[in-house]
């Protein structure tokens, strides 16, 4: 049966241009091929197609010139962008200057089929699972404020303090301003806790009760997903999380990160700062590390498999149990991570931050974060990654894990228990660390 929608083909090769002309008529769309941008504006001039597939690399005028022109002249014509020399930039600017979607060469017919299919379906998309976002202001409702008495204590460990041998130097790419920033590592004092410093010499322990905006959270009940930020006498210093993942993994209690507003971020891992403590080494001082023990759960959250949610519960020694649930190519995935049988340098600090281009693309827009998030970003746009190889198949839920530890680190000790946790957020990460500062201060 003919489906009548007509599609031009634009592409200067023309084996291209053969094979889909044919592959499209035996699918029963009439198609008309164009060799440049001349060709192609003529027979625009004579009737208007149903959808355009696009080369980018075109002689005269290219493929992103013509797409900026038709979102001008006919801005509801649906474009898919094509190209075999194209890296992340070019994809991620085709789809802001409206391209309903892009594919590479050598095209996957199926593929391609298929999304046209959907495209002259005139079909609402698919209602998809909402991905949790750092580029949101989300926010995570503490439902069950009591904390039962004694639910957590501290008490000394059978391991000794630790702090790095060498000062060290990072220098990187801000996350959320997109600006060139560094940090420096260096030892410190037994007792001293880990301590981030502005330029300005401005002193900002990290601790649950130094994040920004913390007296407003605890009136509201409510911590924002907006990563993890500390903040004092309006100075900040952003997205510690990674980099104090590392450190408590590594048993590092007491050092000094003198930094710039925020922490340099490489590939949205963890790995920069493992490398960083590996070429620092390790100095164990007096003094034992004291834990937090976990005696009693403490949850945020209900425990439903289709909201967000993490609680703490006894265990001999730290593990973190986690499960996402998002849309394509996510999915469900679920991993447990033992710091005493697991590597965190192998299975967890290598995963990287990931989002939608949709979501991205929204927060540059407002503002809300930096041209730092397209290098340190697994970016997803129509089910598929866009702009990287995964590290590990399951490299979402790694990556959950990794926020998480690096928040636990909020509460100021090494924790002693087990934590499970469904698709939480920074947000939901800092109400647990609240809950447990407040237990072990009552």
């Amino acid at each position: 049966m003919s489906k009548s929608q007509l599609i031009y083909v634009v592409d200067d090769e023309p084996a291209i241009r053969d094979i889909l002309e044919s592959v499209l008529s035996d699918e029963g769309y009439p198609a008309i091929t164009c060799q440049n941008s001349e060709v192609f504006y003529d027979q625009l001039e004579k009737q208007t197609p149903d959808l355009v597939l696009l080369d980018i690399w075109l002689p005269g005028t290219d493929g992103m010139a013509i797409l900026s022109t038709l979102r001008e002249t006919h801005p509801d014509l649906p474009v898919i962008m094509m190209s075999g020399h194209a890296g992340i930039d070019a994809a991620v600017n085709a789809i802001k200057k409206g391209a309903v979607d892009f594919m590479e060469k050598p095209l996957q017919l199926e593929i391609l089929l298929d999304k046209i299919a959907v495209v002259l379906s005139n079909k609402p998309p698919e209602k998809k699972k909402d991905l949790a976002s750092d580029t949101q202001m989300e926010v995570a409702r503490i439902i069950n404020p009591i904390i039962p008495s004694g639910a957590i204590q501290l008490k000394d460990s059978d391991r000794p303090q630790r702090t790095l041998k060498n000062n060290v130097v990072l220098n990187g790419k801000g996350l959320l301003t997109g600006r060139n920033t560094g940090v420096i590592l260096s030892p410190l004092d037994s007792n001293s806790g880990i301590i981030f410093q502005t330029l300005d010499e401005t002193s900002l322990p990290a601790h649950i009760t130094n994040i920004e905006n913390f007296d407003q959270s605890v009136a509201k009940q409510s911590f924002s997903a907006n990563s993890t930020v500390l903040a004092r006498d309006n100075r900040k210093v952003r997205t510690v999380e990674h980099l104090l993942a590392a450190l408590s993994m590594a048993g590092i209690t007491n050092v000094l990160a003198k930094v710039d507003e925020e922490i340099p971020n490489i590939d949205g891992s963890a790995n920069h700062f493992t490398e960083l403590i590996n070429e620092a080494g390790v100095q164990d001082q007096d003094g034992a590390v004291k834990d937090a023990v976990v005696l009693e759960p403490i949850q945020v959250g209900r425990k439903k498999i289709d909201e967000k949610h993490l609680y703490v519960e006894p265990f001999d020694g730290f593990e973190v149990k986690m499960r996402v649930d998002y849309a394509s190519p996510i999915g469900e995935q679920k991993l447990t991570f033992n710091s005493e049988k697991d590597s965190f340098e192998s299975d967890i600090a290598p995963a990287r931050s990931f989002n939608t281009f949709e979501n991205i693309d929204i927060a540059q827009k407002t503002g809300t974060v930096g041209s730092g998030y397209l290098d340190s970003h697994i970016i997803m746009h129509d089910g598929k990654v866009i702009n990287t190889e995964l590290r590990y198949p399951d490299e979402f839920v790694r990556h959950k894990i990794l926020d998480l530890i690096g928040d636990l680190y909020l509460l100021g000790y090494p924790l002693r228990g087990r934590v499970v946790a469904n698709m939480t957020s920074h947000g939901y990460n800092q109400a647990l660390v609240q809950k447990l500062h407040v237990a072990m201060t009552t």
